[in-house]
């Protein structure tokens, strides 16, 4: 009997093993500065006050990490997107695509402005860049979901100012993997 439960702790070991070096192989999108289902800061949102007066902060974007990259990655796209805006189709505050393979990380406010780290595609209110939130007051939370995409593409394969729309299109049969993190706002 002992050895069977020996021999039992011993297949564990090895299986959690085999499990976790598994997981070290699977694309993850973290940041420092939130948790996934997290609130996004006041100074996230958005500051066009002339666009929009629902827009409160100031338009910094959350640093962002990602790791566990797949094996033949070239070049990743970063996507925010809030599905309960502007319905049905929700609104995309930020499509970005042409990340190098060697880009793991961007810090806090660097997706807030042009970049040569990027190529800018055309957020619903049409930036190339970062928007943050600007829900509008006596709302409910909106969820925020960053995606990000692995794929085997160069990083300059793809024109500037494309859409979600787009993007996807272009992406279709170049996915190497995705991972994705979802914060909340609401108006105070």
């Amino acid at each position: 009997m002992r050895n069977v439960v020996v021999g039992l702790a011993t297949v564990a070991i090895a299986l959690s093993g085999a499990i976790g070096a598994a997981r070290a192989d699977v694309l993850r999108l973290t940041s420092p500065a939130i948790e996934d289902n997290g609130t996004l800061a006041i100074k996230n949102a958005c500051s066009d006050k002339q666009r929009s007066p629902n827009c409160v902060g100031e338009n910094i974007s959350p640093p962002l990490a990602w790791s566990g990259v797949p094996e033949g990655t070239k070049s990743f796209a970063l996507l925010l997107s809030d599905p309960e805006g502007r319905a049905p189709a929700g609104v995309s505050h930020m499509v970005i695509y042409g990340i190098p393979a060697s880009v793991t990380s961007f810090a806090e406010g660097e997706l807030s402005h042009p970049s040569d780290k990027f190529v800018g595609g055309k957020s619903t209110m049409g930036k190339a860049f970062y928007t943050g939130p600007g829900t509008p007051p006596n709302t409910d939370w909106h969820h925020y979901t960053w995606t990000l995409v692995a794929t085997d593409l160069d990083p300059k394969a793809l024109q500037p100012d494309m859409t979600r729309e787009e993007l996807a299109a272009a992406l279709k049969d170049h996915v190497k993997g995705s991972a994705g993190l979802v914060t909340r706002f609401k108006h105070p």
